[in-house]
């Protein structure tokens, strides 16, 4: 434990330095970044907290969805890797059973009593919820909670698809694991922390979000997720080395917002859903594709065709992400490309979540996988990934075109659109010297 002035010097001092490099890379520009962002702020939780509190650091990725496109609400399959984007918290424990976070760049402070852990209707789509319904996640699973005062800064895009609000609620599980459940990593093991996020996310936030990004945000490193058990998600990790194939990962930015688009998420779900109601399950994953094929005809006549596409891509894509596991272990890179491509299509043409029908004019998605497939096609992989509708996409680019590749995607959505990323190992932790 230090006080915030001790632990600036630490870092200034190097103690730091081995925690940085497994976290973000070894290289010594990563490593001194990582410094100065993290000294950076400790200055601004000084300014708004005040000086000589003993202070924690916490830290939590985003991540990046490899396969299994919105197949986790209903039970499917995913593959997913933790990113070295991540949001980083300095925190200080208080007497008075308040939360008090402040994230850098918004301008607001999110003020949470926890006396009262129930939902706020006034909270509903706000971080606020997410506190909350984390810390009465915590408590219904037999936890402990209190106060404290925290100040974050992110570099996981905001409503890029990222998975910037998964790694805000496992932030602040890892927080009150860390400061009032003695990290108790068994307890309230990381698989554990990403469900009491979805259900902050589901009950306290309000949208009906899956369980893969919480998960992927949690654990870290590149995983597979078999959610057919509710509540017994099985975790898997994969190895993969794109380095060694002569590949990066590229996730591009096509500028457009999430925020309005909680009714189109939960259209997809729902409409899954609704073809499982027909079978008289909850869902998808509980029904049996091959009955499912037989009965389209009746289905579409209950559900609507938008429905019957939806469920035929849960399969495939369910599917697909356990042969993508598969061509990993296998070692077959240009089958791993193949499918990455595949799930794409299924995607856009069948899950219809490229853009939405209520802003047609907006398609920054479908254009990034258009310049993709230009600049790529024969070499490499693209695909939209997460949530969809607007945010990302992601590739897997030759690095003999990365700067081809780079400059085509930045010509369109400005510079800096596109980022080259690694897969991070480490998920929502503490973050200390000796990690």
């Amino acid at each position: 434990m230090a006080t915030s002035a001790e632990l600036k010097q630490n870092i200034l001092n190097g103690g730091y330095d081995q925690a940085f490099a497994k976290l973000y890379g070894a290289d010594t520009a990563t490593v001194a970044a990582q410094r100065v962002r993290y000294v950076d702020m400790i200055d601004h939780f000084e300014e708004n907290f005040g000086t000589g509190r003993t202070v924690c650091l916490y830290s939590a990725p985003g991540r990046t969805e490899i396969g299994g496109n919105h197949t986790d609400h209903n039970n499917g399959v995913v593959i997913a890797a933790a990113v070295n984007l991540d949001i980083i918290a300095v925190v200080a424990k208080n007497d008075e059973n308040v939360v008090r976070v402040i994230s850098h760049g918004f301008g607001k402070i999110d003020d949470v009593n926890l006396r009262d852990l129930t939902p706020q209707p006034v909270e509903a789509e706000h971080s606020a919820s997410l506190i909350r319904g984390v810390a009465a996640g915590i408590v219904k699973d037999g936890g402990k909670v209190g106060g404290f005062d925290c100040y974050t800064t992110s570099d996981v895009l905001g409503g890029s698809g990222l998975s910037s609000s998964a790694a805000f609620e496992v932030c602040m599980g890892a927080i009150f694991r860390g400061e009032y459940n003695d990290n108790d990593m068994k307890r309230f093991d990381q698989v554990k922390n990403a469900m009491i996020s979805q259900y902050a996310e589901n009950v306290f936030f309000g949208k009906p979000c899956g369980l893969m990004d919480q998960t992927a945000c949690a654990v870290g490193k590149v995983i597979t997720i078999d959610f057919k058990e509710a509540g017994h998600p099985v975790v898997r990790e994969v190895p993969f080395d794109l380095a060694a194939k002569g590949f990066a990962l590229c996730i591009s930015d096509t500028k457009g917002s999430h925020a309005d688009l909680t009714d189109d998420y939960a259209a997809v779900r729902r409409e899954m859903e609704s073809v499982a109601e027909f079978f008289g399950k909850k869902v998808l994953r509980d029904v049996d594709e091959e009955t499912f094929l037989k009965a389209i005809p009746e289905v579409r006549k209950v559900t609507g065709d938008r429905a019957v596409v939806r469920a035929i891509h849960f399969y495939n894509d369910s599917r697909r992400a356990g042969e993508i596991y598969e061509a990993i272990k296998a070692d077959d890179f240009d089958r791993f490309l193949q499918l990455i491509i595949e799930g794409g299509h299924s995607s856009f043409e069948f899950n219809q979540n490229a853009y939405s029908i209520k802003n047609p004019q907006e398609q920054g998605v479908p254009l990034a996988l258009a310049i993709s497939q230009k600049v790529l096609n024969g070499r490499g992989a693209w695909r939209l990934q997460g949530g969809g509708f607007a945010g990302t996409i992601q590739a897997f680019v030759p690095l003999a075109l990365l700067e081809t590749y780079k400059n085509a995607i930045d010509a369109v959505f400005g510079a800096g659109s596109c980022h080259v990323l690694s897969v991070r190992n480490y998920g929502a932790v503490m973050v200390t010297p000796d990690m």
